[in-house]
């Protein structure tokens, strides 16, 4: 039978290629044609299935590897996909109704309606279209065209000739056919995911004063304004954010790179993660994972070079404060001259119900917008409006910097795809290759605020929230105060490559979503804007902990990937290595082993003492100590503010071992302690409970424990559950590790490779992948990557699929 199956795998990729030998990647020009020939007649790709429902598409070209593609996407998240393209296509409302939520994945619209109003006006507008008929490098290339187009097909091909077993849209009528654009107004939803899509409701809401009103609310206040500014842009606030470290070849066993990528995202929704291997013979062949909906690798390996990507810490948009015509509240002025606002009226069905109406207003500049956010308030009076500038509005490159990275021969070839392409909207690039080189680069698409542009033409506003968070609110009403161009930028006001902080072949190169200073803690970065983030600050202990370890792991040299799969697992916390030996001693002096609670009762905390000081300081599944610590220090950082905490502050002269020294006298130590321990008890959970009995996901009714810890810990391999306080529980796990992939090279033809993805393939509950890599997850396992053909053709568990419209 496995012989049988063998052949038939070969004499599939035979018939569909004319072409047994399955390439290695090379270096390649990203403007070259060989591949681009569309198929005559229907498209058509093989899979070749192994081991957890990884696919191995093959395919002739790339119109063939996109059907490919969005076959076996549909295949294991058809529900998923679907959901999103009701909501890039604006009809949430006509299928869910208008007050229902969406699932934040591709804004944050918190209601269907303004994400339709939104998504609907984009439409409308003809926006995307518009990016997709302008040339390259500006517009999608050959290849990512026939790829979209390819993936619209297969998903399309799926759903006619299956039949759908998920219960989630079973049945469903909002699950239809989808147009390349379709596809391609997904890309542009996460490209402006940092910008436009972060202000959906602000957006959508706005609307000019009443006719005749005087109104002139005061300007936020700035402290406040700096203060939410900040925590808007927080990674700790983020349902996204990562890991990733490149190891050079001084460091390695061999002499040649290794990288460790960890991304953390939502484990469920339109950002989850989808594995495969894509092939075109002699053209192209990568493996790797990438967001749901995207034809090409976003994160992944080929033969020569391995990538990952972190959020990065630059702030993809800025504000223009508006000074309006005193006759006309939407009429702004430029240099004195009057510029009459556009309005855009759009329209969006409703279920059960009238269609709805809305106005939206945009500028030079892009949309007015009412706020930053909850707590920042842009209110639009008789004489000031705000408005958006996102320059992603204008970048559809992300896909084809994806496919640069997919066709490299090492990180040189990295870093030109992204010079040529300039397409990442807000994440920084991590890579190592096989000849040892290393990478960091955080080469995003940011609106060019110099800080000289941001000194001479912030607001009073603006004069806060650059300086705490990096948003820049400038004066719209003169036009020296437009944000200008680089010589080496492919689209007007933003930087161009040569702006961008970049590391090269250092021993490490290490990102955990802290801003590019400490990608080497002995080589730092500087000499950036303020955009990008900051030099000199504290960082979190997350990157406390990362630099920790990988400066040690570089240090100690002889590295392999076993090496990366040990730290990806070893859930060290390195907030309880700094300080829980101090929470222990302090608590075993306190009066009679009691503290006072926040509501004044007395409660017995000296078992909570001897647990602190038996936990092994880690977050395994089996960690006994690990929920009550993590419960403490969050309610601990909550209460006890910053300037306290430690009785040893930051030095940037020491940026990794500061602060340190926990304060135990500071007011509210003891309060957080007992709190944590009265609430534990109330809800029925011992102080010494496993972590695995209380973190955890259930699939198919069985409930699997997840290691690691949460943001505040600093644990590498991240994982975030909320905490239900009114049930004193943890819901099930939301977000975290999620793609992981451990890569190095042995100097034969096939990477060496080990990966997870800690959710599974499939959302399906009836899929066999629905929960197989989850329980790897949990017990601290890999998959085994199988990229030469060799290695497919020996699965054990291969299954070859020839798909067709």
């Amino acid at each position: 039978m496995r012989t049988r199956l063998r052949r038939l795998a070969v004499s599939a990729v035979v018939l569909l290629t004319a072409s047994t030998v399955l390439p290695s990647a090379t270096a390649a020009d990203d403007a070259r044609d060989s591949g681009h020939r569309t198929s005559h007649g229907g498209l058509s790709a093989v899979i070749r299935y192994t081991e957890y429902g990884v696919p191995h598409i093959v395919a002739k070209d790339y119109a063939n590897l996109g059907f490919g593609t969005g076959w076996a996407q549909a295949a294991d998240q058809v529900c998923v996909l679907a959901d999103g393209f009701v909501t890039v296509k604006g009809e949430r409302s006509r299928h869910f109704g208008p007050d229902a939520a969406p699932d934040f994945s591709l804004s944050s619209a918190t209601r269907n309606l303004t994400s339709d109003l939104y998504f609907q006006g984009v439409r409308e507008a003809g926006t995307v279209q518009r990016l997709l008929d302008r040339p390259e490098p500006l517009g999608p290339s050959r290849a990512v065209k026939d790829l979209m187009r390819g993936w619209a097909a297969g998903y399309n091909a799926w759903l006619k000739k299956n039949r759908i077993t998920d219960p989630a849209c079973k049945d469903a009528a909002w699950v239809r056919p989808v147009t390349t654009l379709d596809v391609f107004s997904r890309a542009y939803a996460l490209a402006v995911l940092g910008g436009e899509g972060r202000l959906v409701d602000a957006i959508t809401t706005a609307q000019p004063p009443a006719s005749g009103s005087t109104n002139t609310a005061a300007a936020p206040d700035a402290k406040a304004a700096a203060r939410a500014a900040s925590e808007l842009f927080d990674a700790a606030n983020a349902d996204m954010g990562s890991n990733a470290v490149a190891f050079g070849g001084d460091t390695t066993a061999n002499g040649r790179g290794l990288l460790l990528g960890n991304p953390h995202y939502p484990w469920a929704g339109g950002r989850r993660f989808w594995q495969a291997q894509q092939t075109i013979p002699g053209e192209l062949n990568v493996s790797g994972g990438s967001l749901l909906g995207s034809p090409i690798t976003q994160i992944g390996f080929n033969a020569k070079v391995a990538w990952s990507h972190t959020v990065a810490t630059g702030v993809p948009m800025n504000v223009h404060q508006l000074t309006l015509d005193p006759a006309d509240p939407t009429t702004y002025l430029v240099d004195g001259e009057p510029e009459r606002m556009t309005k855009r009226t759009v329209t969006v069905g409703v279920k059960d119900g009238t269609p709805v109406t809305r106005a939206q207003w945009w500028t030079r500049y892009g949309p007015v917008v009412t706020s930053l956010g909850a707590d920042l308030p842009l209110p639009w009076t008789a004489g000031t409006a705000y408005a958006l500038n996102d320059p992603n509005a204008a970048n559809i490159r992300f896909t084809d910097t994806s496919l640069g990275f997919a066709r490299a021969g090492g990180t040189a070839d990295v870093l030109r795809s992204l010079a040529r392409h300039q397409g990442l909207p807000w994440v920084n690039t991590i890579a190592a290759d096989s000849a040892g080189h290393t990478l960091f680069t955080q080469s995003q698409t940011l609106p060019r605020i110099t800080d000289d542009l941001a000194a001479r033409c912030s607001t009073p506003l603006g004069k806060a929230t650059y300086p705490s968070a990096g948003v820049a609110i400038l004066d719209g009403s003169r036009s020296d105060c437009a944000l200008g161009s680089d010589a080496d930028a492919v689209q007007p006001g933003i930087f161009g490559p040569a702006k961008m902080p970049t590391l090269k072949d250092a021993p490490y190169a290490e990102n955990s979503n802290d801003s590019a200073w400490l990608a080497n803690a002995d080589q730092p970065l500087t000499g950036y804007e303020r955009v990008f983030g900051t030099v000199g600050t504290q960082r979190s202990m997350r990157t406390r902990g990362a630099v920790e370890d990988v400066a040690a792991m570089a240090d100690r040299g002889g590295l392999t990937v076993r090496d990366l799969q040990r730290q990806q697992y070893a859930n060290r916390v390195p907030a309880a290595d700094l300080a829980v030996d101090d929470v222990a001693r302090a608590c075993a002096v306190l009066p009679g082993g009691t503290a006072t609670a926040g509501d004044g009762s007395v409660v017995d905390v000296s078992e909570a003492c001897g647990v602190f000081e038996a936990w092994d300081r880690t977050t395994n599944t089996d960690s006994e100590g690990a929920l009550l610590f993590d419960r403490f220090w969050r309610r601990l950082n909550a209460v006890v503010p910053r300037g306290q905490f430690w009785k040893v502050p930051f030095s940037a002269a020491d940026p990794v071992s500061t602060p340190n020294t926990l304060n135990t006298e500071a007011p509210g130590f003891a309060t957080a302690l007992a709190d944590t321990v009265k609430d534990l008890r109330a809800a029925g959970v011992a102080l010494d409970a496993k972590l695995g009995d209380h973190q955890f996901v259930v699939r198919n009714g069985l409930r699997i424990p997840v290691p690691g810890g949460t943001e505040s810990l600093g644990v590498w391999n991240k994982i975030e559950s909320p905490w239900l306080p009114a049930e004193g529980v943890y819901a099930e796990v939301s977000s975290g590790s999620s793609h992981i992939q451990a890569v190095g090279w042995d100097g034969g033809r096939c990477p060496v490779a080990r990966t997870l993805l800690t959710y599974s393939q499939s959302s399906n509950p009836n899929s066999p992948h629905h929960l197989d890599q989850t329980r790897l997850f949990s017990a601290g396992k890999w998959v085994t990557s199988r990229f030469c053909e060799k290695d497919i053709l020996s699965s054990p568990k291969l299954k070859v699929v020839r798909v067709s419209q």
